[in-house]
């Protein structure tokens, strides 16, 4: 992406009069304004899509520390919310994936 963080740019997307009033209705049940509830739902949709694609690509920068996860022995995971368990072996773009998943 090219924008920096300050800088944002127009998506237009067509519903019919049916669809429109559902978001409306939507992003007044989040209190929220329907632009910004039709970027956060959007947004998360696509990253839902990314993370379920069948190829995963992994960083050439990051393939050591990939391989090293993927060969320490097995551990037990405590129950309970996966953000604040097990160790923090998973760094980065993986551990954010999986926290992702896991949601």
């Amino acid at each position: 992406m090219t924008n920096t963080p300050n800088t944002t740019s127009v998506l237009s997307v067509r519903v019919n009069p049916d669809e429109r009033a559902i978001l409306e209705a939507a992003a007044a049940e989040a209190h929220t304004s329907l632009s910004d509830f039709m970027r956060r739902k959007s947004l998360e949709a696509a990253e839902v899509e990314m993370l379920n694609r069948s190829i995963v690509t992994i960083p050439a920068k990051d393939w050591e520390a990939f391989e090293a996860w993927v060969d320490r022995p097995a551990e037990a995971i405590p129950a309970g919310n996966p953000s604040t368990s097990g160790s923090d072996a998973m760094r980065g773009p993986i551990k954010r994936a999986a926290l992702r998943a896991s949601m």
